[in-house]
């Protein structure tokens, strides 16, 4: 690998916050990610990270509905 190649992947992995991800796949989420920031994305970005990110902000969501469905149902006293 020369030197160019690997200061270029430093470029995009230094571009690439964990915050921007992460605001990225809850705009994903959502259905409001620009096409500017899609495409950024898909550029820039290395898919394994969208993946982890994503497949943790849906394990929350999915355990936050869950933790709400049981404290309704324990207040109702069912």
């Amino acid at each position: 690998m020369s030197k160019d190649q690997s200061e270029n992947r430093s470029d995009q992995a230094q571009g690439q916050s964990l915050g921007r991800v992460f605001t990225s796949v809850l705009a994903s989420l959502f259905g409001v990610q620009s096409s500017r920031n899609r495409e950024r994305d898909f550029a820039q970005g290395r898919p394994w990270i969208y993946v982890v990110v994503g497949a943790v902000v849906a394990a929350a969501f999915v355990l936050m509905v869950w933790f709400v469905v049981r404290m309704v149902i324990k207040s109702a006293g069912i």
